[in-house]
């Protein structure tokens, strides 16, 4: 009796008196990773619990907006909101494939589009911190011929190197263009350094979003890993992170197994840009990049001094005095009234894929839209993100017009 009183005594004195980890406080639930109610980061982590008061708040305001301005029969994909790595509200609906019948759930990888930008930008910021790479380095350091000798790996990632869009080369080459063929990044390169398109404007003097810089920003990638891009990115941000529905499209082997586009009920078909990745071409779950999202916090996965780069405004250092809207490295982003908070994000369309990824860093809240039916819908979220957790109340997107969304 005695020596049980004594265990038990030391039992609530180790108890109570033991020091508690502030990362991660969601540690016990690591036994079970697949638990629903989490997203359980691979990096230590400093972040709270989530009081169940603030997930029922947020939670109904949540469900309010998503079901007035996504959830719709215009609407098919996956959604998913996350505070701490406790998810608050999460939906899937439609189909990856309507022919087979699968439908979409949470392991189901859509298309990025340009969403895959901040995945290929962050790669860039990794070789960095290896000090493989450095921001201000000339592209022509890695890829001897490229044409524009001023140039650099910062003015791709913030689209102020002029680059001419790889989709407008057709009319720059006219009759010499083969529309038939299906371009690789190598081919977009050859053709850059055979034709020697002019700039659209001198480097790092204006913001001209563009494909083409993340094309040549995933060649630099395979030169300075000595990987194709696809495995460059497994080692340096899909493995590391656990993100293991994610993955680079390979235009020879996925075309049946992807999940599809569509307009409507029609598929969008294949075109010869479909080979190219870097701008595009990465499939993920809104889980998945809540995994990124959350690396994103912890100095062993991408030092802060990097994400600090990442998030600062470039397009508009010359440009305008106060910006609405401004680009980073691989980050887009909102300066938001009353108060000019500056809100993070990365939108995304290619074919019938329209996505949405907006970190809410002061909040440590992730918001994932990823939809595969061409709709409008997925970019609410801006609205949504502006609505509930900063104070600017009013919509940021207007909608387009209904002809842009198709009925079944």
């Amino acid at each position: 009796m005695k020596i049980t009183l004594i265990t038990l005594l030391l039992s609530t004195l180790f108890y109570f008196y033991s020091p508690k980890k502030d990362w991660n406080t969601f540690e016990s639930d690591k036994e079970n990773p697949n638990d629903s109610l989490y997203v359980i980061s691979s990096f230590p982590i400093k972040m709270g619990n989530v009081s169940d008061e603030y997930i029922n708040e947020k939670r109904k305001e949540i469900d309010s907006f998503y079901n007035k301005n996504i959830n719709s029969p215009y609407y098919s994909g996956g959604f998913i909101v996350v505070k701490n790595g406790r998810v608050i509200y999460e939906d899937y609906k439609g189909f990856a494939n309507l022919k087979t019948g699968k439908k979409i759930d949470a392991t189901t990888p859509i298309h990025l589009a340009s969403v895959s930008k901040v995945l290929t930008a962050t790669a860039i910021l990794r070789l960095v911190q290896q000090d493989n790479i450095t921001l201000d380095q000339k592209v022509t350091d890695w890829l001897t011929k490229f044409p524009y000798k001023s140039t650099t790996i910062r003015t791709l990632l913030n689209h102020r190197s002029g680059l001419q869009h790889y989709a407008n080369f057709p009319r720059l080459m006219k009759k010499n263009w083969n529309r038939r063929k299906v371009l690789t990044n190598q081919d977009v390169y050859n053709l850059m350094v055979q034709n020697k398109f002019r700039l659209k404007t001198p480097n790092d003097t204006h913001f001209d979003y563009c494909n083409t810089n993340y094309v040549i920003l995933a060649l630099i990638i395979e030169k300075a890993t000595g990987l194709n891009y696809r495995h460059a990115m497994q080692e340096l941000i899909f493995k590391p992170l656990e993100m293991k529905n994610t993955f680079v499209f390979n235009y020879d082997t996925d075309r049946e197994t992807a999940s599809k586009s569509y307009r409507g009920t029609t598929i969008f078909p294949w075109d010869q840009f479909d080979n190219l990745y870097g701008d595009k071409n990465i499939y993920s779950t809104p889980r998945d990049l809540v995994k990124f999202d959350m690396g994103t916090y912890s100095p062993e996965f991408i030092k802060p001094e990097l994400i600090e780069e990442a998030y600062f405004g470039y397009s508009s250092i010359h440009d305008v005095a106060k910006p609405i809207k401004d680009y980073g490295l691989g980050m887009r982003m909102r300066f938001l009234p009353p108060n000019n908070e500056k809100m993070i994000y990365h939108n995304g369309w290619w074919h019938g894929n329209n996505t949405s990824f907006v970190p809410v860093k002061k909040d440590t809240i992730t918001v994932v839209c990823l939809g595969n039916k061409y709709s409008n819908r997925p970019y609410a979220t801006l609205s949504m993100v502006s609505s509930l957790f900063y104070e600017k109340k009013t919509e940021i997107e207007k909608p387009l017009p209904p002809e842009t969304e198709c009925e079944e």
